[in-house]
């Protein structure tokens, strides 16, 4: 039994398609970082625009329009993850014409004659533009992994969530440019602003333009290829081989495969609870993270004001130290967070840099919020430097480690949906900040917008924190050096076992039984073939 090589050699082959995997699924997390974190830059400038009373936008308002996007993102999660499993990894690409729909139609949002204003329906393509977003989670987490060799899936994985912290920096200069070529007419009527955030918006839309083709030409994944539909031509053409004749004979065979149901499959693989903790770990952490990431992350802003940092004399110049100190944060904390973790993800290891960012993001917490006024009164610096290590250490932490964690400890049937699930779950928590940090921290303020109560809402998410390390810690297994094989439900180990049985991958009950002491499975799947393309590609 012999597999030939294709004339374009197997490493080559393999890594353009693993430079084309982190371009494609880079620019789309680019992409969705940027369209997220811009509206913590542009909502000030709606408040000069469409409120010129108080010149802010009412805290209940501005956070249902936070709100919108992460709705969105949660209902694109769980549909586009449950998608990529019953149908494939080949949908890769409807998420990002939502995406370019949705990023138009913000930019380009205006008031109707009667009832509707230009802020509702920003509110309402910024909900379509989330299910876009949201898609790309699941999707992209799932097809680097499974196209990614195992000594380096996590730092590919890493690597293409770093482009959040890149779109989340693109934003704020974006936003620079636009305030310094508006500056004069902004200066002389305040309502010129209007252009600056159409065009801030709009821009989003420029990089999902150029990627949309190289993600509707990605070829199926290998695995999903293997182990789901069962079809090794598939699966060996996509690794840059061309099968023989026997090999499709003995293992191309759908037939051998029961009809799927795959919410059926879902529901009873997690309910064993040796499966389901594992799903239930990876949900609560990064449900944790994202209270106080997207908490700080949404409204920076309103932060930077609080400590004087942007409170200044005009529009503009408001708005630009707004913009600056948003520029800070994100340079000194949040993309060095990112590549420190892309550098020692393969070292250390996923659960260690998780338990690790939740610790010390409760410390400095901790530490913001006992000490809060005598920071900001006596040592701004001091307050602004442990703000940004915050910052850091949720990116070199668990804001990363909750993206790369989900795509590689689920069986390839499941993984997707898996992912898109734990990725909801974060976004409950983004959406319960973006609703609720604006009025909790109002708390006890003798105005709208003075966040008097801001230093117990640092206690509480110094509180969160250390919740979701006691998580990690319990619940979350460590997938460094693990060949995504060891996650499926019922593998062997491939010990001396000829390159046939091992490209078949699952054995039978008696098998997985006896060799492995891995769980019986029901005869009608006990014969389901399983991936093992790494070691198959190895071994050729």
């Amino acid at each position: 039994m012999k597999l030939t090589r294709k004339r374009c050699p197997v490493p080559l082959y393999c890594s353009l398609l693993s430079l084309r995997t982190i371009l494609t699924s880079g620019a789309g997390f680019f992409t969705d970082s940027y369209d997220v974190f811009v509206i913590n830059l542009v909502t000030p400038m709606l408040g000069y625009i469409y409120y010129s009373g108080p010149n802010k936008m009412p805290a209940d308002i501005e956070g249902i329009l936070k709100g919108m996007a992460s709705v969105g993102t949660l209902f694109g999660q769980i549909l586009f993850g449950f998608l990529g499993d019953t149908f494939g990894r080949r949908i890769y690409g409807f998420e990002l014409i939502i995406i370019i729909v949705g990023t138009i139609n913000c930019a380009t949002a205006s008031s109707a004659i009667r009832g509707v204003s230009a802020i509702a329906f920003l509110g309402f393509w910024r909900l379509i533009l989330g299910l876009g977003i949201g898609g790309d989670y699941p999707m992209s987490a799932t097809i680097t992994s499974e196209w990614s060799s195992t000594g380096r899936r996590g730092m590919m994985l890493a690597l293409i969530f770093s482009m959040q912290g890149i779109g989340n920096l693109a934003a704020a200069i974006v936003t620079l440019i636009m305030l310094a070529i508006f500056k004069q007419g902004i200066q002389s009527d305040v309502y010129m602003l209007d252009y600056v955030w159409r065009f801030c918006i709009g821009l989003g839309a420029v990089p999902a333009f150029a990627t949309i083709y190289l993600r509707f030409s990605m070829p199926e994944s290998p695995r999903y290829s293997l182990n789901v539909q069962h079809n090794a031509r598939a699966a060996a053409e996509a690794k840059g081989h061309e099968p023989s004749t026997d090999l499709i004979r003995q293992f191309s065979n759908p037939d051998r495969a029961p009809k799927r149901n795959h919410c059926q499959e879902f529901f009873a693989y997690f309910r064993q609870w040796k499966y389901g903790k594992v799903l239930l770990g990876t949900c609560l952490s990064w449900f944790l993270l994202d209270i106080a990431f997207y908490g700080l992350g949404l409204n920076n802003a309103y932060v930077l004001n609080a400590i004087g940092f942007s409170n200044k004399s005009t529009p503009f110049d408001t708005l630009w130290a707004n913009t600056v100190g948003q520029l800070i944060i994100t340079c000194l904390g949040s993309v060095p967070g990112y590549y420190l973790t892309v550098f020692f993800i393969e070292r250390m290891g996923r659960r260690p840099i998780q338990i690790m960012g939740f610790a010390m993001c409760t410390i400095l917490f901790t530490i913001l919020s006992a000490a809060y006024y005598q920071l900001r009164d006596q040592a701004l610096p001091a307050f602004i430097t442990i703000f940004t290590l915050a910052q850091l250490f949720q990116n070199f932490g668990p804001n990363t480690t909750t993206f790369i964690i989900p795509g590689e400890v689920f069986p390839t049937k499941v993984r997707a949906s898996a992912h898109g699930v734990s990725a909801a779950s974060g976004k409950a928590g983004a959406i319960l900040a973006a609703f609720a940090f604006n009025v909790v921290s109002d708390i006890g303020s003798k105005k709208p917008g003075d966040h008097a109560f801001l230093p117990q809402t640092l206690g509480i998410f110094a509180a969160i924190m250390f919740i979701g390390m006691i998580v990690t810690i319990l619940w979350i297994p460590e997938s460094k050096g693990r060949d995504l094989d060891e996650f499926e439900e019922d593998y062997v180990p491939p010990v001396n076992l000829p390159l046939a049985r091992m490209f078949s991958g699952r054995r039978s009950n008696r098998a997985s039984g006896s060799q492995a002491g891995g769980p019986h499975r029901s005869s009608d799947q006990s014969n389901v073939p399983a991936t093992s393309t790494e070691e198959m590609q190895n071994k050729v």
